[in-house]
C-alpha cells in the first residue's frame, strides 16, 4: 500500500502515540490531518514540538461534538481514532466524562466516517477490557470485564465500533493495544512515574507492585497501526499488540533503578493503590493473530525501550511534576 497523498485522518493526535503515529504517517507521505481537542491556550500537545508540524494539517475541536467531527472527516481516506480520556484513577471521580468522549465521541467519529463513505477506520482499543487475565496469554476471545470506568468506557466503545461494522458495513478494524511506553508518556502511566522518581526523589512512591504488565515500545504499536491499517484482512476484526511477556511492577521498578543507576528504596503508597477489585493483576498478549494477518512483530526489548525512554525523560523533566501525585 502506498501512502503517498493519501489523506488520512488522526484523533488525539496531539497525544503520546498519536503524535508518534501522525509523524510517521507524515514520513510515508500521507496528507495528514490532525484532530486535537480545543482548548484557550491554542497547544496542539505534542505536535507544537514536532520537527514536522509544518507538514501537518491541524484541526481543533472535540470528538463529543459531531459537527467539528463532520468537518474533520471531509476528503478522508483512513481514519486512526485515538482520542480519548485515558487515566484510570481519574475515572472513579469523574466516570461520565469517559461515557461522553470514550463511548459517546466514539459514536461521533464511526457516525461521521459512515456518512463520509471513509474507506477505513482503525478504532483503538486497550488492553484494559480484558480485566484481570482469566489465561495467559491473552487472545482476542478473552471475555472482557470492566474493572474500572475507564475499562468499562472501552469496552462500550470497541462494542460501537464492532455495531457499525456488523450494522452498516463500515470498513473497521479494531487494534488492541497493550501497556504502550516511551517518549511523551504522562505520568500518569507507570513507566514515566517511575523514571521521574527514579531521577529526582529520594524514594519511589508506588502503588501495588505485584500486577503483571505486558509491555510495547511506541514506535512498535505505531508499527502495529500502520500494518492494520494496511492490511484487507484486519477489516472486523480486533487485533493485539503486545510483547507476549510479562513483568511485575516491581520488577520493572527494579529494572529502571539499575538503568537509572539509582539505588533508592521502594515506599508503597496508599494513595496510589486502585479501589479492592479494580485493580488488573495480571496482563500478557497472546499475538499470534497479529503475526498471522498483519505480519507485526515487536522489534524493541524492554531493556532497549526503556533506556530510549530515560533518555528522553531525562532532558525533559520539566514536562513532569517531580513533587506530587497527580490523577
Amino acid at each position: 500500500m502506498s501512502w503517498a497523498g493519501k489523506h488520512v485522518l488522526v484523533t488525539g493526535a496531539g497525544g503520546f502515540i498519536g503524535s508518534h503515529l501522525t509523524e510517521r504517517l507524515v514520513s510515508l507521505g500521507a496528507q495528514t490531518r490532525a484532530f486535537v481537542r480545543y482548548n484557550s491556550a491554542g497547544s496542539r500537545g505534542w505536535l507544537d514540538r514536532s520537527s514536522c508540524k509544518n507538514d501537518i494539517e491541524v484541526m481543533v475541536g472535540d470528538i463529543r461534538d459531531p459537527d467539528t467531527i463532520v468537518q474533520a472527516m471531509q476528503q478522508i481516506e483512513v481514519v486512526f481514532h485515538l482520542a480519548a480520556l485515558i487515566g484510570i484513577p481519574y475515572s472513579y471521580h469523574a466516570p461520565i466524562s469517559y461515557v461522553r468522549t470514550n463511548v459517546e465521541g466514539t459514536v461521533n467519529v464511526l457516525q461521521a466516517a459512515l456518512h463520509a463513505g471513509v474507506g477505513k477506520v482503525i478504532h483503538t482499543s486497550t488492553s484494559e477490557v480484558y480485566g484481570t487475565a482469566r489465561y495467559v496469554p491473552i487472545d482476542e476471545v478473552h471475555a472482557l470485564q470492566g474493572q474500572s470506568p475507564y475499562s468499562a468506557s472501552k469496552i462500550a466503545g470497541d462494542k460501537m465500533a464492532e455495531s457499525f461494522y456488523l450494522s452498516f458495513n463500515l470498513p473497521v478494524a479494531i487494534i488492541r493495544p497493550f501497556n504502550t511506553y516511551g517518549p511523551r508518556q504522562s505520568a500518569r502511566a507507570i513507566i514515566p512515574t517511575i523514571i521521574v522518581q527514579a531521577l529526582t526523589q529520594p524514594a519511589l512512591s508506588l502503588g501495588n507492585l505485584d500486577p503483571l504488565r505486558d509491555l510495547t515500545y511506541v514506535e512498535d504499536t505505531v508499527d502495529g497501526f500502520i500494518k492494520i491499517s494496511e492490511s484487507p484482512q484486519s477489516v472486523g476484526e480486533v487485533i493485539n499488540i503486545g510483547s507476549g511477556r510479562e513483568i511485575s511492577i516491581g520488577d520493572l521498578a527494579k529494572m529502571i533503578l539499575q538503568l537509572t543507576d539509582k539505588d533508592l528504596p521502594i515506599i508503597k503508597d496508599e494513595q496510589r493503590v486502585r479501589p479492592q477489585g479494580s485493580e488488573v493483576e495480571r496482563l500478557c498478549a497472546d499475538t499470534r493473530k497479529a503475526q498471522q494477518f498483519i505480519g507485526w512483530l515487536p522489534r524493541t526489548d524492554l531493556s532497549e525501550g526503556l533506556l530510549k525512554t530515560i533518555g528522553w525523560v531525562r532532558q525533559n523533566l520539566e514536562q513532569y511534576r517531580t513533587d506530587n501525585y497527580a490523577i
